[in-house]
């Protein structure tokens, strides 16, 4: 008979988990975006989520964001349910716990790069911002365009200032919704070989939705979901 000693430690949370979680649209034939979703995401996972368009991929990313609540079901980060915050709550976690990067980048048009990214810091309060948005710019290789405002820059550019502003709150959740969908082939692969970096340096938990085999294959695991249900990838 084994020792207590002997046994295995136990297996850590993980660090995103959906219980039956269904998001439904009102309507007169209601949408149903989600439909009893089932997923567990490891700490410092790289998921890929695929599936063709309108088949729930940028409400499941909604719904873990905290932008939009479940109908029902059980969404956790970090251990929480996010359907027991209150709204101010929920605006916490959306401005600390995660960050998101849009496809179609979501940047400030009247703030210069260094702005854009540093804002959801200044937000918060932190006077670090500038310096931790400095960083980040160097990071994502933008440090000589941190003057230039969105309407300047390319569109590999653009989505490396959107990543950069994910991260600048120091996030261990990012959810990426189609970051290469409006990048050529080059900008797409340099976008997502800075994710998948930026991930393991920094030990973040990457949920990646998109159409790209490319980026799916970068993925340590790839599900998909179509007509709101989700199955592991063929």
């Amino acid at each position: 008979m084994s020792s207590p000693d002997a046994r295995a430690a136990p297996s850590p949370p993980p660090a995103v988990l959906c219980e039956r979680v269904s998001k439904i649209y009102p309507a007169a034939r209601p949408v149903v975006a989600l439909d009893a979703i089932d997923l567990a995401v490891r700490a410092g996972e790289f998921l890929a989520v695929v599936g063709p368009s309108g088949g729930g991929k940028s409400t499941l990313l909604h719904v873990v964001a905290g932008i939009d609540r479940a109908t029902s079901g059980s969404v956790r980060v970090g251990g929480r349910d996010l359907a027991t915050l209150s709204e101010r709550d929920l605006t916490l976690y959306r401005r600390r716990e995660v960050g998101v990067v849009f496809q179609f980048f979501n940047l400030l048009p009247h703030l210069t790069v260094r702005e854009n990214v540093e804002l959801p810091r200044l937000l918060d309060g932190k006077r670090d911002a500038a310096a931790r948005a400095e960083e980040l710019l160097r990071r994502v290789d933008l440090e000589s365009r941190r003057d230039a405002y969105p309407g300047e820059l390319s569109g590999g550019e653009m989505q490396r200032a959107a990543i950069a502003r994910g991260l600048v709150t120091g996030a261990r959740l990012l959810l990426a919704d189609e970051p290469t969908g409006n990048l050529d082939s080059r900008h797409g692969a340099d976008v997502l070989a800075l994710l998948d970096e930026v991930r393991r340096e920094r030990g973040v938990t990457l949920i990646l939705a998109t159409h790209s085999e490319a980026a799916a294959r970068r993925a340590d695991r790839t599900v998909e979901l179509a007509d709101g249900k989700l199955a592991p990838a063929r």
